[in-house]
């Protein structure tokens, strides 16, 4: 049986933490690829439907990434999107998705390493949990 590699939905803000994943790269600092970055102007901008949409097309886990608190574009976006996240994960629990499948960081656009770190360190919790409960349903 082939070693499960998680599927990691990343919905980054685009003034720092898709800034600081281009540092990364940049930078060549390794992590894995099991993540896909999609870039929203504002970490504010993720709703409940696109966090739950990641899970329901396959995703193991979703991580919001957006702008330190204080430090917004949108001057509170980034609060909006904790208030966003930290609703949505007793909801996550009642349909038995465990709330460790859906992680909030804050990363500024200097912080290239973190990126690397928190995708890496989020990508090991993916795999000890396991496959989703959901989501892969469909694949054949």
């Amino acid at each position: 049986m082939d070693e499960f590699e998680p599927r990691v939905v990343g919905f980054f803000c685009n003034w720092c933490s898709y800034a600081g994943a281009d540092l990364a790269g940049g930078s060549r600092i390794q992590y894995p690829p099991n993540v896909r970055i999609i870039r929203m102007m504002c970490s504010g901008g993720v709703s409940d439907i696109l966090i739950l949409k990641a899970f329901a097309v396959g995703a193991d886990g979703v991580l919001v990434c957006g702008c330190h608190p204080g430090e917004c574009h949108y001057k509170k976006g980034n609060l909006s999107a904790r208030r966003k996240v930290i609703g949505l994960q007793p909801f996550l629990e009642a349909i038995g998705i465990s709330r460790d499948r859906l992680r909030l960081e804050w990363i500024s656009a200097s912080e290239g390493p973190k990126v690397a770190e928190t995708i890496n360190s989020f990508t090991q919790r993916i795999k000890q949990l396991g496959p989703s409960p959901i989501g892969r349903q469909n694949e054949a």
